[in-house]
């Protein structure tokens, strides 16, 4: 008897000694751990899953491993499920976005009256990401239009591996009080996902350029040019995130510079408010106009 309680525990240890770790199926989970990760499971939320298998193991280790193996096998199907919808799908399924809309109206001593209207969509493909982009801003003093700019882009890109990507870009423009009534510009060109995880992301593109610009004063201009982008978001606290989009397009005659600082901070459910600020630069504006435009916006998002 005495000499089976000296080997039980070598025979305990044997399998690690040997290299064949338990099953994780058949480990015991705390109960406690088990009810977070079901939970965060049945969400859908995969950061709150790595978070309950990344504490679980330093805790545990044993039964962290069991976690960790559940995690991994839940985020593999889930990436399987969702590349089989994704070859399955038409050119027409699979788009998310939000749309932004807001506006104003005085009367009495003024008559004021503005508005605004965004429409961002994206697609993510196995190898290609879609982007459109649809902004729209009026405004009108005592009747007389005050602000008008208008704004479209289309841009596919080429996933190479999970952050460099090749992509091309055509853009339309029409601001008459910027200098300008219609812009055509087409660009390709690398980007590079610097920052990607849940809270922030950085993305950077940089390529060569073609604009035809019709100015209010009847000159037309058509140039090579440079194109870079810069795309920032960090979300500060649940529900409230900052972004800010910067764009230039420097050539030989007139230069553009761009950028738009947003805070948005979730309302209910797909609903959450915005406040932004635009500044729009032109280098070589026609005579009468400036070289400086500045919007500031407050408005409604809806997300879908």
């Amino acid at each position: 008897m005495r000499r089976l309680s000296l080997l039980l525990p070598l025979l305990v240890a044997a399998p690690l000694l040997l290299g064949n770790a338990p099953d994780p199926q058949s480990v015991m989970i705390p109960e406690t751990i088990r009810a977070m990760l079901d939970a965060a499971l049945e969400a859908g939320n995969e950061a709150d899953v790595n978070t309950i298998a990344k504490y679980a193991r330093a805790a545990d280790p044993l039964s962290g491993d069991a976690v960790l193996a559940i995690a991994e096998k839940w985020k593999a199907d889930r990436a399987e499920q969702r590349t089989q919808v994704i070859r399955q799908a038409s050119f027409l399924d699979l788009w998310s976005g939000k749309a932004e809309i807001g506006g104003y109206m005085t009367t009495g001593n003024s008559d004021t009256a503005g508005g605004t209207a965004v429409l961002d969509l994206n697609r993510e493909g196995l190898r290609w990401r879609q982007k459109f982009h649809a902004q729209a801003d009026y405004q009108s003093n005592l009747n007389v239009t005050t602000r008008e700019h208008y704004l479209a882009s289309y841009e596919p890109n080429y996933k190479i591996d999970d952050r460099a990507y090749v992509y091309g870009v055509a853009q339309y423009e029409s601001d008459r009080f910027l200098g300008y009534y219609n812009r055509y510009s087409t660009s390709i060109g690398a980007g590079y996902s610097v920052l990607k995880t849940a809270g922030t992301k950085l993305d950077l593109e940089l390529g060569p350029a073609y604009r035809h610009t019709e100015f209010t004063d009847d000159t037309v201009q058509s140039s090579l040019a440079a194109r870079g982008t810069a795309n920032f978001s960090v979300r500060i606290l649940s529900g409230l995130s900052v972004s800010q989009v910067a764009s230039a397009y420097v050539q030989r005659y007139n230069s553009t510079l761009s950028g738009t600082t947003s805070l948005n901070a979730k309302l209910i459910g797909p609903l959450s408010a915005a406040l932004s600020y635009s500044v729009q630069y032109e280098s070589e504006p026609p005579v009468g106009s400036v070289s400086t435009d500045t919007t500031s916006r407050a408005s409604l998002v809806y997300s879908f």
